[in-house]
Protein backbone atom coordinates (compact mmCIF):
# COMPACT_ATOMS: atom_id res chain seq x y z
CA UNK A 1 0.00 0.00 0.00
CA UNK A 2 1.22 3.47 -0.84
CA UNK A 3 2.52 5.15 2.04
CA UNK A 4 2.87 8.70 2.87
CA UNK A 5 5.75 9.56 0.59
CA UNK A 6 3.84 7.95 -2.04
CA UNK A 7 0.94 9.75 -1.27
CA UNK A 8 2.55 13.43 -0.62
CA UNK A 9 4.83 12.46 -4.29
CA UNK A 10 1.48 11.84 -6.21
CA UNK A 11 0.15 15.04 -4.48
CA UNK A 12 2.70 17.01 -5.47
CA UNK A 13 2.24 15.85 -9.10
CA UNK A 14 -1.53 16.20 -9.15
CA UNK A 15 -1.34 19.61 -7.98
CA UNK A 16 1.76 21.21 -9.35
CA UNK A 17 -0.80 20.44 -13.06
CA UNK A 18 -4.12 20.70 -11.75
CA UNK A 19 -4.60 23.46 -9.35
CA UNK A 20 -6.21 26.59 -10.63
CA UNK A 21 -8.24 24.35 -13.33
CA UNK A 22 -11.89 23.53 -13.69
CA UNK A 23 -13.40 20.54 -14.12
CA UNK A 24 -15.29 19.69 -17.74
CA UNK A 25 -16.55 16.17 -17.00
CA UNK A 26 -16.29 13.12 -14.84
CA UNK A 27 -16.40 9.56 -15.98
CA UNK A 28 -17.29 7.06 -13.31
CA UNK A 29 -16.86 3.75 -15.00
CA UNK A 30 -16.89 1.66 -11.69
CA UNK A 31 -18.89 2.44 -8.45
CA UNK A 32 -17.86 -0.25 -6.15
CA UNK A 33 -14.45 0.46 -4.55
CA UNK A 34 -13.59 -0.12 -0.45
CA UNK A 35 -16.65 2.10 -0.23
CA UNK A 36 -19.43 2.98 -3.21
CA UNK A 37 -18.30 5.93 -5.05
CA UNK A 38 -21.02 8.60 -4.42
CA UNK A 39 -23.86 8.83 -7.21
CA UNK A 40 -23.89 12.49 -7.80
CA UNK A 41 -19.90 12.72 -7.90
CA UNK A 42 -19.19 13.46 -11.44
CA UNK A 43 -22.62 15.92 -11.51
CA UNK A 44 -21.12 17.94 -8.25
CA UNK A 45 -17.56 18.26 -9.47
CA UNK A 46 -18.30 19.27 -12.80
CA UNK A 47 -17.37 23.23 -13.28
CA UNK A 48 -15.53 23.10 -10.03
CA UNK A 49 -12.06 24.81 -10.08
CA UNK A 50 -9.54 22.86 -7.82
CA UNK A 51 -8.19 25.76 -5.45
CA UNK A 52 -5.73 23.09 -3.80
CA UNK A 53 -4.80 20.05 -3.17
CA UNK A 54 -3.77 18.64 0.67
CA UNK A 55 -2.76 15.43 2.05
CA UNK A 56 -3.99 13.98 6.02
CA UNK A 57 -1.87 10.80 6.46
CA UNK A 58 -2.32 8.20 3.04
CA UNK A 59 -5.18 10.42 2.33
CA UNK A 60 -5.99 12.85 -1.07
CA UNK A 61 -8.22 16.10 -0.15
CA UNK A 62 -9.00 17.58 -3.37
CA UNK A 63 -10.54 21.45 -2.15
CA UNK A 64 -12.67 23.08 -4.73
CA UNK A 65 -13.43 26.81 -4.98
CA UNK A 66 -17.12 25.81 -3.79
CA UNK A 67 -15.96 24.75 -0.64
CA UNK A 68 -16.64 20.76 -1.37
CA UNK A 69 -13.93 18.30 -0.97
CA UNK A 70 -13.03 14.97 -2.40
CA UNK A 71 -11.31 12.22 -0.47
CA UNK A 72 -9.71 9.90 -1.90
CA UNK A 73 -7.19 6.53 -1.23
CA UNK A 74 -4.92 4.92 -3.45
CA UNK A 75 -5.42 1.57 -1.84
CA UNK A 76 -3.36 -1.03 -2.14
CA UNK A 77 -2.92 -0.97 -6.04
CA UNK A 78 -4.36 2.12 -6.79
CA UNK A 79 -2.82 4.78 -9.49
CA UNK A 80 -3.67 8.82 -10.35
CA UNK A 81 -2.14 9.13 -13.68
CA UNK A 82 -1.69 12.48 -15.21
CA UNK A 83 -2.07 13.08 -19.12
CA UNK A 84 -3.03 15.92 -21.80
CA UNK A 85 -4.57 16.14 -24.73
CA UNK A 86 -6.75 13.51 -26.37
CA UNK A 87 -6.90 10.43 -23.92
CA UNK A 88 -6.21 7.16 -24.99
CA UNK A 89 -8.93 4.39 -24.57
CA UNK A 90 -9.64 3.44 -20.89
CA UNK A 91 -7.90 0.10 -19.78
CA UNK A 92 -9.65 -2.86 -17.55
CA UNK A 93 -8.71 -1.34 -14.28
CA UNK A 94 -9.26 2.49 -15.29
CA UNK A 95 -12.43 3.59 -12.83
CA UNK A 96 -12.66 7.53 -12.95
CA UNK A 97 -11.48 9.81 -15.62
CA UNK A 98 -11.49 13.77 -14.87
CA UNK A 99 -10.96 15.53 -17.47
CA UNK A 100 -10.77 19.69 -17.04
CA UNK A 101 -11.47 22.49 -19.54
CA UNK A 102 -7.76 23.04 -19.92
CA UNK A 103 -7.12 19.85 -21.74
CA UNK A 104 -5.65 18.25 -18.88
CA UNK A 105 -7.13 14.94 -17.53
CA UNK A 106 -6.45 12.31 -14.52
CA UNK A 107 -7.04 9.04 -14.62
CA UNK A 108 -7.37 6.91 -11.44
CA UNK A 109 -6.94 3.33 -11.67
CA UNK A 110 -7.39 0.18 -9.05
CA UNK A 111 -6.66 -3.63 -9.93
CA UNK A 112 -7.49 -4.09 -6.88
CA UNK A 113 -10.14 -1.85 -6.30
CA UNK A 114 -9.02 -0.90 -2.42
CA UNK A 115 -8.72 2.74 -2.87
CA UNK A 116 -11.62 5.08 -2.48
CA UNK A 117 -13.46 8.10 -3.32
CA UNK A 118 -16.13 10.32 -0.66
CA UNK A 119 -17.47 13.87 -1.17
CA UNK A 120 -17.27 16.08 1.92
CA UNK A 121 -16.24 19.64 2.78
CA UNK A 122 -13.85 21.55 3.66
CA UNK A 123 -15.21 22.45 6.65
CA UNK A 124 -16.14 18.81 7.52
CA UNK A 125 -13.16 16.77 6.41
CA UNK A 126 -11.29 16.74 9.45
CA UNK A 127 -14.12 14.93 11.17
CA UNK A 128 -14.87 12.52 8.68
CA UNK A 129 -15.17 9.60 10.22
CA UNK A 130 -11.84 8.13 7.52
CA UNK A 131 -9.74 10.96 9.25
CA UNK A 132 -11.09 12.22 12.92
CA UNK A 133 -9.19 10.15 14.61
CA UNK A 134 -5.90 9.91 12.76
CA UNK A 135 -2.78 11.18 15.13
CA UNK A 136 -0.25 13.97 14.02
CA UNK A 137 1.29 14.31 10.72
CA UNK A 138 4.84 13.10 10.85
CA UNK A 139 6.35 16.03 9.54
CA UNK A 140 4.30 18.67 10.97
CA UNK A 141 5.42 20.65 14.08
CA UNK A 142 2.92 19.08 16.21
CA UNK A 143 4.59 15.69 16.26
CA UNK A 144 8.22 15.67 18.82
CA UNK A 145 9.69 13.16 20.93
CA UNK A 146 7.77 14.16 24.00
CA UNK A 147 4.29 13.82 21.78
CA UNK A 148 5.48 10.09 20.71
CA UNK A 149 6.52 9.30 23.96
CA UNK A 150 3.50 10.35 26.09
CA UNK A 151 0.91 8.06 23.09
CA UNK A 152 3.39 5.22 23.82
CA UNK A 153 3.11 5.32 27.30
CA UNK A 154 1.62 2.21 28.83
CA UNK A 155 1.24 0.60 25.92
CA UNK A 156 1.91 -3.23 25.78
CA UNK A 157 2.25 -3.57 21.57
CA UNK A 158 5.21 -4.00 20.32
CA UNK A 159 6.98 -0.53 18.71
CA UNK A 160 6.67 -1.69 15.08
CA UNK A 161 2.79 -2.15 15.41
CA UNK A 162 2.13 1.20 17.34
CA UNK A 163 3.83 3.13 14.68
CA UNK A 164 1.50 1.34 12.36
CA UNK A 165 -1.00 2.47 14.34
CA UNK A 166 -2.75 6.05 12.26
CA UNK A 167 -4.27 7.19 15.80
CA UNK A 168 -0.69 7.57 17.20
CA UNK A 169 1.19 9.10 13.84
CA UNK A 170 -0.26 9.32 10.23
CA UNK A 171 0.62 7.77 7.30
CA UNK A 172 3.18 5.76 8.59
CA UNK A 173 2.72 2.07 7.19
CA UNK A 174 5.29 -1.11 7.14
CA UNK A 175 8.45 -0.01 5.13
CA UNK A 176 9.07 3.30 6.73
CA UNK A 177 8.52 1.67 10.29
CA UNK A 178 11.00 -0.56 9.55
CA UNK A 179 13.43 1.63 8.04
CA UNK A 180 12.75 4.32 10.71
CA UNK A 181 13.85 2.05 13.46
CA UNK A 182 16.51 0.79 11.91
CA UNK A 183 17.63 4.44 11.33
CA UNK A 184 16.73 4.97 15.43
CA UNK A 185 18.57 1.40 16.67
CA UNK A 186 15.42 0.76 17.94
CA UNK A 187 14.20 -3.36 17.63
CA UNK A 188 11.18 -3.66 16.13
CA UNK A 189 10.56 -6.72 18.85
CA UNK A 190 10.59 -3.49 22.19
CA UNK A 191 7.61 -3.00 23.70
CA UNK A 192 6.23 0.24 22.98
CA UNK A 193 5.62 1.92 26.42
CA UNK A 194 9.34 0.63 27.41
CA UNK A 195 10.54 3.16 24.56
CA UNK A 196 10.76 6.40 26.65
CA UNK A 197 11.64 9.78 26.39
CA UNK A 198 15.36 9.71 25.05
CA UNK A 199 14.52 6.68 21.97
CA UNK A 200 11.08 8.51 20.98
CA UNK A 201 13.32 11.84 20.59
CA UNK A 202 15.51 9.35 17.92
CA UNK A 203 12.72 7.48 16.78
CA UNK A 204 11.14 10.76 15.69
CA UNK A 205 14.31 12.04 13.93
CA UNK A 206 14.26 8.85 12.13
CA UNK A 207 11.24 8.71 11.01
CA UNK A 208 11.12 12.16 9.94
CA UNK A 209 14.19 11.88 7.89
CA UNK A 210 13.75 8.60 5.95
CA UNK A 211 10.20 10.36 4.89
CA UNK A 212 11.96 13.25 4.08
CA UNK A 213 14.31 11.25 2.33
CA UNK A 214 11.69 8.85 0.68
CA UNK A 215 9.79 12.22 -0.69
CA UNK A 216 12.95 13.53 -2.66
CA UNK A 217 13.07 10.44 -4.16
CA UNK A 218 9.56 9.74 -5.87
CA UNK A 219 8.75 7.27 -3.40
CA UNK A 220 9.31 3.55 -3.48
CA UNK A 221 8.19 1.73 -6.06
CA UNK A 222 7.91 -2.40 -5.21
CA UNK A 223 4.91 -3.48 -7.01
CA UNK A 224 1.70 -1.14 -8.54
CA UNK A 225 3.24 2.05 -7.28
CA UNK A 226 3.97 4.89 -10.06
CA UNK A 227 4.04 8.89 -9.31
CA UNK A 228 1.14 11.02 -11.11
CA UNK A 229 3.61 11.74 -14.10
CA UNK A 230 4.35 7.63 -14.49
CA UNK A 231 7.74 7.22 -13.19
CA UNK A 232 8.09 5.46 -10.60
CA UNK A 233 9.87 5.89 -7.20
CA UNK A 234 13.45 5.11 -6.46
CA UNK A 235 13.42 5.09 -3.02
CA UNK A 236 13.86 1.26 -2.84
CA UNK A 237 17.24 1.23 -3.93
CA UNK A 238 18.37 3.30 -0.42
CA UNK A 239 16.66 0.76 1.50
CA UNK A 240 18.27 -0.16 4.93
CA UNK A 241 16.94 -3.13 5.61
CA UNK A 242 13.17 -3.60 4.11
CA UNK A 243 13.77 -6.61 1.63
CA UNK A 244 17.06 -7.11 2.96
CA UNK A 245 17.00 -10.45 4.42
CA UNK A 246 20.25 -12.09 4.65
CA UNK A 247 22.46 -9.16 3.69
CA UNK A 248 24.96 -7.54 5.64
CA UNK A 249 23.74 -4.65 7.85
CA UNK A 250 25.02 -1.37 5.94
CA UNK A 251 26.07 -0.16 8.97
CA UNK A 252 28.00 -2.79 11.22
CA UNK A 253 31.25 -3.79 10.92
CA UNK A 254 31.43 -5.46 7.41
CA UNK A 255 33.76 -8.41 9.14
CA UNK A 256 30.95 -8.74 11.19
CA UNK A 257 28.62 -11.93 10.77
CA UNK A 258 25.63 -9.93 11.31
CA UNK A 259 22.63 -10.14 8.85
CA UNK A 260 19.46 -8.30 7.93
CA UNK A 261 17.07 -10.70 9.95
CA UNK A 262 13.35 -11.38 8.94
CA UNK A 263 10.32 -11.63 11.12
CA UNK A 264 6.81 -11.76 10.64
CA UNK A 265 4.45 -9.09 12.89
CA UNK A 266 1.18 -9.40 13.00
CA UNK A 267 0.80 -10.64 9.59
CA UNK A 268 3.59 -7.97 8.67
CA UNK A 269 7.06 -8.43 7.38
CA UNK A 270 9.51 -6.51 9.43
CA UNK A 271 12.78 -6.34 8.65
CA UNK A 272 15.93 -5.21 11.43
CA UNK A 273 19.63 -5.60 12.47
CA UNK A 274 19.35 -8.13 15.72
CA UNK A 275 22.77 -6.48 16.48
CA UNK A 276 22.14 -2.64 15.92
CA UNK A 277 18.66 -2.53 17.05
CA UNK A 278 17.78 -2.88 20.80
Amino acid sequence: MPELPEVETVRAGLASKLVGKTIDTVLVRRTDLRIPIPPKLAERLKGRRLDTMTRRGKYLLWNFDDGLALLSHLGMSGQMVLGAGPPPPPQAHDHVHMAFTSGDWVRYRDPRRFGLMDLTTIDQAPDHPLLATMGPEPLSNGFNGPVLAAALVGRGSTIKAALLDQKIVAGIGNIYASEALYCAGISPRRKAGSVGPVRAERLVAAITGTLNDAIASGGSSLKDYVQATGDLGYFQHQFAVYGREGVACPQCDPNNTCRVRHITQSGRSTYYCPTRQR
